[in-house]
């Protein structure tokens, strides 16, 4: 059951968030305005080292007031592929530069009231190139055993979606290796 679009327009825009309203029509035949936020898309990558080890980073996020562990993750530039981003994040957050990047995992993790899109990417090994030039990112850089990953899960200290996402995909790829 498809819903229809009969128009759209802007009702608050700025380079981080864009909210719309949607005239739609659903197949019962209600129509209604649905508000829908537009956001850029995200590229996240998860490193991986030899020793089994994961780069993240311990952060706060001042919306929820909470501190968590995140991969790199940012917004895709214009005229930049999601490929291109996830390297160019790592590097700036984290001070590492990846090993090649592969695709891990697409997903859009609030497809009905967002057009978000999140790009999750691989990359094993790195390189350290220096102190990050994001100074605003994170308080500590450290790589976490893939092992101690559930646990982390478990006890809420790695909440964001685009971290979930790349980190479930990561282990249920280790052990199938």
């Amino acid at each position: 059951m498809q819903w229809k679009i009969h128009g759209e327009r802007p009702i608050y825009e700025n380079n981080w968030v864009n909210l719309w309203l949607t005239d739609v029509e659903t197949p019962d035949g209600n129509r209604w305005e649905h508000h829908v936020v537009k956001l850029r898309h995200l590229a996240v990558a998860a490193v991986v080292n030899e020793r089994r080890e994961v780069l993240m980073m311990w952060r706060h996020r001042f919306i929820t007031n909470a501190w968590a562990w995140e991969l790199p993750m940012g917004l895709v530039e214009e005229g930049e592929s999601p490929a291109e981003a996830a390297a160019r994040e790592v590097l700036e957050e984290t001070g590492w530069r990846p090993g090649p990047v592969k695709p891990l995992i697409y997903a859009e993790p609030a497809n009905g009231i967002t057009d978000s899109q999140h790009h999750v990417f691989r990359a094993d090994g790195a390189t350290y190139e220096g102190p990050p030039t994001e100074k605003n990112e994170s308080d500590r850089i450290e790589w976490i055993p893939l092992a101690d990953v559930r646990g982390m899960i478990d006890r809420r200290e790695i909440v964001s979606s685009g971290s979930l996402v790349g980190l479930l995909y990561v282990l249920m790829d280790e052990a199938i290796r």
